[in-house]
């Protein structure tokens, strides 16, 4: 009589779940196939009747056998069921932990033989010159000392794979391979061969009439392979970029007032040498449509429409917009919810009119579902401490929940610069009327250390070193050391500020300062400042915001030449200032550092006498408007300031009064107007000053990517008023004014502008600068 011994085993690596029978006997058997119809009828008998009176475990080396049961639903005392059987197998496979899983019946005793997967030791990356180390391992899921399985070492494969992808670098491979240790542990390499970087050789379009292809190609991401995008990957092939290039398309002519635009396709073909790729756009433009009736309705009580028209940024007549339809949807929604309306929807209403070419548009307020905010979930943030996330979100749980505060909080977030990616989204809650907000970040290398160089008219050639943390022990804390030297100018300076001080929206820093400057080709010193500074600041509300300061500073002024002007002889020595302030800004720019559109306002008060020496009051009024025309890069900005200084029972010292020229006022050298001792041509500076400028850039017409443009400017100023009663000294208010042109360039190492003014309105003894030249950069 032949012995069977039938077993469901279960392997790791398989592409589904799969139960296999393995039956060994001692004749009929099929080495390498399924055992014989009749004998898989034997499974469910071999695995029906009886009691499992004990469950032995067998081959493991680092899981207890405790821990193997407890994955099992089948116990001693339970009936062999081939269900609860099957449903044990599946079980310790899906752990994770086990490459082999086999379950055999002999007599009552069920034996559950298992082969460990092993464990990692160390993983490894070989091959790897155009990407760190660090990136690689940021990336992949696999940690030293968790268990390896064929499934997440592929996972990892495509994860390596798409880095490379997301360069360019289609060519790569990446092959792992194992070590294998002593107990069951093994070293993953994985084994890179970068490949050629893959660029696109041409990009075309298909369809298009109104707008040539070079007008569509400053419109999307992806650029043409050319030998100066050497610090760029645009011009890599990414189909993730194509996609997004297809949205960037349909934006710009949904702008243009094509409503029936669309993408017919995408197309990217590798060249014959396969090393490059050419793309393809066909596009469907459609007809032009102007805005026809625009209105708002609104079925909420006590809300009158016209009372919301002056926020509406679409006009009748005017070419149909799509993002200023999404503007004005925003704005209406905020501007409703101001009025105290907590759930309001704003729906557009369009009536197409293909004849005519014009879109009817009525803004449809209604209120919206009433849902609250549940809860906030942080993931992602490794070193950031979840309070500097939730501290930028303007909703809190139990909040009503508004879609245009949810946008701004994942700005606010965004604009800390210390995450690569923020992305936040919502599920529903436990209940219809309850929504949980999902915040998932990717932190991101917030430690700078930098080194500079540069040239100015003003400082000649100048270095520059600093060290900086932007996100101290992950609480959003600033700590900076810095210093700049140049021949005529050195600056040493500590910073820290804590963003959220007391964990309120108070901002509150300190900074310890050692400035030395060399004015002796203007009026003949030098000057040193050694202090230090308390800063505190919060906001009135989103756009206004409140700045308090206090400064102690030694300051003296020294190596004054005998043929300097008695009036700088006088203050030579030094002098203890205690000055407390303030700054108020209002600020509606796009952006603080290029704005295009917006304005902001500036008033700053200082009030020296409270200790030390100097005794004076000073106030500045600063300001600026900026407007896009005509087209992209056309921005017309216009910027001014006002200053004035009084000493308070004591005349203000030279190194407290305002200097025009050079950057501040185009045409003249630094400090090149104002009162001066004709005598010693010496510039004595002023306690009253007026300057305004305006300045029209726009793009020379060349590709985007060169980063290079032109700016047209004119600058006005004046500067008078000092406490000296001498007739070679000249004091007047008269104006100056200065027109010129000049170029700048977004270099690859850094911003250069050159800029040619020429003096109109000057008087004889002011000193004139016609070219002005800056570079500078940090690496």
């Amino acid at each position: 009589m032949s012995s069977r011994v039938l077993a469901l085993s279960l392997m790791a690596g398989c592409a589904m779940t799969t139960v296999s029978l393995a039956l060994a006997q001692t004749s009929g058997s099929r080495p390498g196939g399924a055992p014989p119809a009749a004998d898989r009828s034997l499974v469910s008998q071999v695995f029906t009747g009886g009691t499992v009176n004990d469950i032995r475990v067998e081959g493991t080396q680092r899981i207890e056998t405790t821990t193997v049961l407890s994955y099992m639903t089948i116990r001693p005392g339970d009936p062999f069921d081939p269900e609860r059987i099957d449903e044990s197998l599946k079980a310790l496979f899906a752990t994770g932990l086990f490459g082999d899983v086999v379950l055999r019946r002999e007599g009552n005793t069920l034996v559950v033989a298992l082969v460990e997967n092993p464990i990692i030791n160390r993983i490894a990356f070989e091959g790897n010159r155009r990407i760190e180390r660090e990136n690689l391992e940021s990336e992949i899921q696999l940690r030293p000392r968790t268990v390896y399985t064929r499934t997440r070492v592929q996972n990892d494969v495509q994860r390596i794979l798409d880095i490379y992808r997301r360069q360019g670098r289609y060519a790569a491979t990446v092959e792992p391979k194992i070590i294998e240790l002593d107990q069951n542990r093994v070293d993953l390499v994985f084994e890179i061969n970068e490949g050629d970087r893959t660029g696109v050789r041409g990009i075309n379009f298909v369809g298009n009439s109104h707008f040539s292809d070079g007008r569509l190609r400053e419109e999307i991401q992806t650029r043409e392979t050319a030998w100066w995008r050497f610090l760029s990957s645009d011009d890599s092939y990414d189909p993730d970029r194509v996609n997004f290039d297809r949205d960037l398309l349909r934006r710009f002519y949904l702008e243009e007032g094509y409503a029936d635009f669309r993408v017919v396709s995408a197309v990217a073909e590798l060249t014959p040498d396969r090393e490059d790729f050419f793309i393809t756009f066909t596009v469907e433009e459609g007809e032009r449509y102007k805005f026809g009736k625009v209105g708002i309705e609104s079925s909420l009580k006590a809300l009158d429409p016209k009372e919301l028209e002056s926020v509406m940024t679409t006009r009748e007549g005017d070419w149909y917009n799509a993002v200023r339809v999404e503007d004005t949807i925003t704005k209406l929604t905020q501007a409703v919810g101001d009025l105290q309306y907590a759930f309001v929807e704003v729906r557009p209403r369009i009536n197409r009119d293909r004849e005519n070419r014009t879109i009817d548009l009525i803004y449809e307020i209604n209120e919206g579902p009433r849902v609250f905010v549940e809860r906030i979930d942080v993931t992602g943030n490794v070193r950031t401490l979840d309070k500097v996330i939730r501290r930028e979100m303007q909703l809190a749980e139990g909040d009503p929940f508004s879609n245009t505060k949810l946008r701004r909080s994942e700005q606010r977030i965004r604009d800390l610069g210390f995450f690569e990616r923020v992305n936040v989204t919502t599920q529903e809650g436990t209940t219809p009327d309850r929504s949980v907000v999902n915040v998932d970040v990717t932190e991101q290398s917030t430690g700078e250390v930098s080194l500079g160089a540069g040239f100015s008219t003003t400082d000649g050639v100048l270095a520059d070193f600093g060290i900086r943390e932007r996100n101290l022990l992950g609480r959003g804390q600033d700590l900076r050391f810095g210093a700049t030297l140049s021949g005529r100018r050195q600056e040493y300076d500590i910073s820290f500020t804590e963003p959220y001080f007391m964990d309120r929206d108070v901002s509150a820093g300190i900074d310890l300062f050692r400035i030395t400057r060399d004015y002796q080709d203007e009026s003949s010193y030098d000057e040193k400042n050694t202090g230090f500074a308390l800063r505190l600041g919060f906001p009135w509300s989103e756009r206004l915001r409140q700045r308090l300061y206090y400064q102690l500073q030694n300051t003296s002024i020294s190596d004054v030449p005998s043929t300097a002007s008695i009036y700088i002889r006088d203050q030579i020595g030094s002098r203890l200032v205690s000055l407390v302030g303030q700054e108020l800004t209002y600020d509606r720019r796009d952006s603080r550092l290029t704005p295009t559109d917006g304005y902001f306002l500036r008033l700053t008060t200082d009030l020296a006498g409270l200790g030390g020496d100097a005794r004076f009051v000073r106030t500045k009024l600063a300001g600026g408007y900026y407007v896009p025309l005509f087209g992209d890069g056309w921005v017309l900005g216009t910027t001014g300031e006002v200053g004035y200084i009084a000493g308070l029972g004591q005349d203000v010292r030279l190194n407290d009064r305002f200097f025009i020229g050079g950057d501040t006022l185009r045409g003249f050298s630094t400090a090149g107007i104002g009162p001066r001792d004709l005598r010693t041509d010496d510039a004595l500076g002023g306690q009253r000053y007026a300057r305004a400028s305006v300045e029209l850039a726009f793009p020379l017409g060349l590709p985007e990517e060169l980063g290079l443009s032109g700016h047209t400017f004119s600058d006005v100023g004046t500067l008078s008023d000092i406490d000296v009663d001498d007739p070679n000294v000249v004091d007047g208010s008269a104006i100056r004014m200065s027109v010129g042109a000049g170029v700048a360039w977004r270099s690859p190492l850094g911003p250069i502008r050159f800029d040619l003014a020429f003096p109109l309105l000057k008087e004889d003894y002011d000193e004139k600068e016609i070219f002005r030249f800056s570079f500078g950069t940090r690496f």
